[in-house]
């Protein structure tokens, strides 16, 4: 598996890169492909990972997508194997963690996925303008969104 529309339908990933589009109106379709394909290989890489991780701000934004469909991120859920729930945090600078996006991208290479470079950038590199304006701390208190692959945390199992 190299993409993470093997994890949607045609018609469900039609439905999550609208909703990227009409939230960026800028944002050309192949682009918002591109970022919802990342952002279900970042939830299958959550779901499955023994530690915590963390979106990069592009990819978020189509994490932000797939949540508005309840129904189809149930489904996407249920496929990797736990519910990985959303809580976002204020941006900070000096919570950042520049190793994180780092290990999430590792984790998700070590699912037998490829990894959309362009999409995996720092918070302060804005060169892909997006709407999401939240950030994700890896691990910490029960609010950020992310917890442990045991299910001690937000990302673990309902």
């Amino acid at each position: 598996m190299s993409h993470g529309t093997a994890l949607l339908s045609d018609e469900d990933r039609a439905s999550v890169v609208d909703t990227v589009m009409r939230n960026n109106s800028d944002m050309n379709p192949a682009l918002a492909g591109r970022v919802v394909d990342e952002a279900v290989k970042y939830v299958a890489a959550v779901a499955n990972a023994p530690e915590p991780l963390t979106p990069s701000r592009v990819v978020d934004e189509g994490w932000h997508a797939l949540i508005l469909h309840t129904r189809i991120y149930q489904r996407l859920c249920n496929k990797v194997g736990r519910f990985v729930h959303h809580v976002p945090e204020q941006p900070d600078p000096e919570n950042r963690i520049p190793e994180a996006l780092t290990k999430t991208q590792a984790q998700i290479v070590s699912m037998g996925f490829t990894v959309d470079d362009a999409l995996w950038l720092a918070p302060e590199d804005t060169s892909i303008p997006v709407a999401a304006h939240c950030q994700h701390s890896p691990g910490g208190p029960e609010g950020s969104c992310t917890g442990s692959g045991e299910g001690d945390g937000p990302s673990g199992p309902n």
